[in-house]
């Protein structure tokens, strides 16, 4: 499955969240985790828009991603404040099929 959380920043907000995207990639490889690929917009709308993305076998082991590092107070940390900085998001969850 690809997992993918979107969202549309506030505008200027959006390499706040590119950074603390990062830094929780960062968190979860030292977790042993499969991690985000962080991707922005060139074009389109709306503007200040932001995908992470992370490729995971099953969504039972995308779940226990999210216990795992919401539970974490390092990642918490690293999250704090996110909300402030997105207007609104959307997770899209896909099957691979190649």
């Amino acid at each position: 499955f690809v997992i993918r959380d979107i969202m549309n920043c506030k505008p200027g907000q959006v390499r706040k969240m590119v950074d603390k995207f990062n830094a929780m990639s960062a968190l979860m490889t030292e977790m042993g985790l499969p991690t985000f690929r962080v991707l922005t917009d060139v074009s389109g709308a709306p503007f200040w828009t932001i995908s992470a993305d992370i490729e995971v076998e099953s969504l039972d082991q995308f779940s226990s991603i999210m216990e795992q590092t919401m539970g974490s107070p390092k990642a918490q940390e690293v999250m704090a404040g996110y909300h402030d900085l997105i207007a609104e998001g959307r997770r899209e969850i896909y099957k691979l099929e190649s």
